[in-house]
């Protein structure tokens, strides 16, 4: 059964997130009906990242298996015009090895959180960025930012209903910048908390509006309690703007040795 990896680029604001949900509309389940409407088959699509609702994407990743080998350019002209009209296209689509897969093959997901920080209300940004009025100083956020930088345990920045294991999380960057009256913060990891992103930037605005100091932000993630974060920013700036992937030859074998390890651990081949 043919494995195809699908880069897609969507807006959020109609959708109640990625992942399909019985109470509104989700990009999965554009997705999922476009596949059936060309191809006659109901699928269930793996993404790599389950964007919360009004949360963006410019590079969320997808795989799906079907039944028959199609061309590439099949699948991205089909898909392509039956998402039409939901605001979401595919920007590529890709045979793949039947190892990878979107989620869990990923090593490094990318975020961009941006803020239209001026007086007058959006118009054309609106929904598309956090709109703060008072005056921001990027500098000083980026300063702020570095102290999520590295392996911590990010207890402070997660949702209360998070579902992850464990709230340790190494974040590999953290960059804030003004182009014009945006402002944008980046961060990447491997994978983060519920919520975690929204949090932080929230929390970077109070440094960015003068009210905290960098060291106030170190001493929030060393409290390790969801009530020293600052206020949560809202889903209308946040894109998931790219996902990394290993090779295939190199996916192929970490795929291999785990599968050595659990049955290693339990008696039990896999």
């Amino acid at each position: 059964m043919p494995r195809y990896k699908l880069v897609i680029d969507y807006d959020g604001r109609p959708f109640v997130g990625w992942q399909r949900q019985d109470n509104g509309p989700s990009v999965q389940a554009v997705i999922e009906r476009a596949v059936k409407a060309f191809s006659g088959e109901s699928v269930t699509i793996g993404g790599a990242g389950r964007t919360d609702a009004g949360v963006h994407a410019t590079g969320q990743v997808a795989h799906v298996d079907l039944a028959r080998e199609w061309p590439e350019s099949t699948i991205y002209g089909a898909l392509n015009f039956h998402c039409q009209p939901d605001p979401v296209a595919i920007l590529s689509v890709a045979k793949m090895h039947e190892g990878f897969d979107a989620r869990f093959s990923a090593i490094r997901r990318h975020y961009r959180f941006r803020i239209a920080n001026r007086l007058p209300p959006l118009t054309h940004e609106r929904g598309l960025a956090w709109h703060v009025k008072k005056p921001l100083d990027a500098s000083a956020m980026h300063e702020a930012a570095q102290a999520f930088v590295g392996h911590h345990d990010f207890t402070t920045f997660r949702h209360s209903r998070c579902q992850a294991k464990s709230p340790w999380k190494t974040l590999e960057a953290f960059s804030v910048r003004r182009e014009g009256e945006i402002v944008i913060a980046e961060c990447s990891s491997r994978s983060f908390l519920h919520n975690q992103v929204r949090s932080m930037v929230g929390t970077l605005r109070l440094v960015g509006e003068g009210r905290w100091s960098a060291a106030d932000v170190a001493n929030a993630l060393a409290a390790c309690d969801r009530e020293a974060c600052g206020p949560v920013a809202p889903p209308d700036g946040l894109y998931l703007t790219q996902v990394d992937y290993r090779s295939a030859e190199e996916d192929l074998a970490s795929r291999a040795a785990y599968l050595a390890e659990v049955a290693e651990t339990t008696g039990k081949p896999i």
